[in-house]
């Protein structure tokens, strides 16, 4: 029989979980078969390292010193003490130790979560028989088994974590006789459910409010265990606005709006509301009139337009009118094309913004009154309109006839009142006077003498035209 060792502190081990850690952080995990924490010398352990990189990557350490390098990822283990693997990448792995002491207390090697049942295992060398089996929870013994060697806690609570040992009488073969023995301390964590479901209300609903009110902001988790925390933030900042359940801004100001997240964590896990968008909204004020006096009076005829607006106020903002008091139409601008006696009066203007869709919350700004008072045209000025409007209509119909007249004579010109020719001009030969009725035409009895350069030749009628042939043409020398 080998000697037992000395009772070390067994670190609590993993076999096929991934154990709760910052959400997508990756770490080197030794995994223990069979699945039992701390494992045994004479249960034919397994260790495999598991992390990122090749397999024939890994370096293993035994008790601190370096052992394998390069080695597999797992390997039988045939000697006690406390192992690591490390794995390029995601670096050491948390130690395991193997025991191979008299009496060994034994836990699941796996997550044990608030609400669980867990069983804890007394185990004597070899599994020799151990009776008189007692557990104890932080010195404080929990219970005492005459013949039994397993105690089971359920449903585990977050107070059930800490340090368990047992004690018993074990039966030795070559002593032949018993020994009271004491398992090293396993120190066990309850872990909090995975919180999850984390949302954000809003009173007022939906998260509009306006200037100066009271906001409460509150986060609720739909899953999860243990005491749990939580810190508020707004936008891209990560600067905490306040902890607890609830966030309480008094007055709202401007500068209040944005998306508001919560962040709640139990120590195992943290989960993030989706945010909530607050919009503050500033109620409409100072709703005013330009121009804020006319000219007085106003005549018939002449165009108006006025125009609303508002020192401050979130949009959407509407616009109504009021002519004495009565609506008259809807908009910023105000504009009377064509004003007659009939839109004499006082005029206001109500600007007006809302909470919500549905309106639950209206505010209205009332403008100060403008007068406007509007006088009829005069008989005078309707006869001057009148008289200049005719004088007008003349204008144009004397231009429009003396156009006509000069576009007249321009085209019925007689001949001679044409321009004569300049000195050196040829005209063109033609006859003068006038046929005798039924008289053919005369035919030149040749082609005509060529003439001198500096000749012009015409034909003239004679002195006595109507007793003359016909034929007869005069020639002047020039």
């Amino acid at each position: 029989m080998p000697r037992p060792r000395p009772a070390v502190h067994p670190v609590l081990a993993l076999a096929g979980w991934c154990p709760l850690s910052p959400a997508g952080a990756q770490t080197t995990q030794l995994l223990v078969e069979p699945p039992w924490t701390p494992p045994v010398l004479w249960d034919r352990v397994t260790l495999t390292c598991q992390g990122s990189g090749t397999a024939g990557a890994t370096t293993w350490y035994k008790d601190g010193q370096r052992w394998r390098l390069q080695g597999p990822d797992q390997f039988i283990v045939t000697e006690s003490g406390t192992y690591q693997c490390d794995r390029p990448g995601t670096g050491l792995s948390p130690p395991v130790s193997v025991l191979d002491d008299r009496l060994v207390l034994q836990v699941p090697a796996r997550a044990l979560l608030e609400g669980d049942t867990v069983t804890l295992r007394c185990r004597s060398w070899q599994d020799n028989p151990v009776t008189s089996v007692s557990f104890y929870h932080e010195e404080k013994q929990l219970q005492l088994l005459r013949d039994g060697t397993e105690l089971s806690l359920s449903p585990l609570r977050l107070q059930d974590s800490g340090r368990y040992r047992c004690r018993g009488w074990v039966e030795s073969s070559l002593s032949r006789g018993r020994k009271e023995s004491v398992s090293a301390p396993v120190t066990v964590t309850v872990h909090g459910v995975l919180l999850s479901g984390v949302s954000v209300s809003a009173q007022p609903p939906v998260g509009q409010v306006a200037l100066g009110d009271r906001l409460v902001l509150s986060c609720t988790v739909a899953a999860g265990t243990g005491p749990l925390s939580f810190s508020w933030h707004r936008g891209d900042s990560w600067a905490p606005l306040g902890t607890g359940p609830h966030l309480e801004l008094h007055h709202v100001g401007d500068n209040d709006s944005g998306h508001y997240q919560c962040r709640a964590s139990n120590g195992d896990s943290v989960a993030e509301s989706v945010p909530l968008n607050v919009t503050v909204l500033v109620p409409v004020a100072n709703a005013t009139i330009s121009p804020a006096a006319l000219a007085q009076p106003v005549r018939a005829g002449d165009p108006v337009t006025l125009r609303c607006s508002v020192q401050v106020g979130s949009a959407p903002v509407t616009f109504t009118w009021l002519h004495n008091g009565q609506e008259v139409a809807r908009g910023p601008l105000l504009e009377l094309e064509d004003v007659h006696v009939g839109h004499s009066g006082t005029y206001q203007c109500v600007a007006t913004n809302q909470l919500g869709q549905d309106g639950h919350r209206v505010f209205r700004a009332l403008s100060p009154e403008l007068a406007l008072t509007v006088t009829p045209r005069g008989h005078w000025d309707t006869v001057a309109v009148n008289i200049g409007r005719s004088l007008l209509f003349l204008v144009l119909l004397l231009a429009v006839i003396g156009g006509c007249h000069w576009w007249h004579c321009l085209a019925t010109r007689k001949p001679q009142d044409r321009v004569p020719p300049e000195d050196g001009e040829l005209l063109e030969p033609h006859s003068v006077g006038s046929e005798r009725a039924g008289a053919p035409p005369r035919v030149s009895p040749g082609p005509a003498p060529p003439r001198h350069p500096q000749v012009t030749n015409t034909e003239l009628p004679g002195p006595y035209e109507g007793q003359q042939d016909p034929g007869a043409t005069y020639k002047s020398v020039m």
